[in-house]
């Protein structure tokens, strides 16, 4: 009787089939310049992270120089460092105190008006009942 073969699992589990293809070499870039920001945005996230190798499919050298312009890129305001990604809660039942806006209450534009005559007797008279109580 003749053994069966042992199966093994593929090293990297069988999810790729091909291998990913740098948007640098399909466009034929040859050099990789920070002022170029609609070539360097394809290289971001929409949280505006620098995409890793696996994923933007350069290899390394390729992958440093697109993370030095985009760091050059930075830090000319071409390009932000971080965007603020903001969601929308689901309206779904009353949650109470989650869905109230945190912070302090907003800040009156005006200053109060000032007491009128009227607001000055009727103060004047209750702290006369007051005494005529005490």
């Amino acid at each position: 009787m003749a053994k069966k073969p042992v199966r093994t699992k593929n090293k990297d589990n069988n999810r790729r089939a091909k291998k990913k293809v740098s948007v640098l070499v399909q466009e034929r870039v040859e050099y990789v310049d920070y002022k170029d920001v609609n070539l360097l945005r394809r290289f971001m996230s929409d949280r505006a992270k620098i995409r890793a190798r696996r994923v933007s499919g350069n290899d390394s050298q390729q992958q440093r120089e697109v993370a030095r312009a985009i760091k050059n890129a930075r830090e000319m305001a071409l390009l932000p460092y971080a965007n603020r990604v903001t969601t929308q809660r689901g309206g779904k039942g009353d949650r109470g105190d989650r869905n109230r806006a945190d912070g302090p209450p907003p800040r009156p534009t005006a200053p109060p008006p000032p007491p009128t005559a009227e607001g000055a007797e009727g103060a004047d008279a209750t702290s006369e009942v007051d005494e005529a109580t005490a």
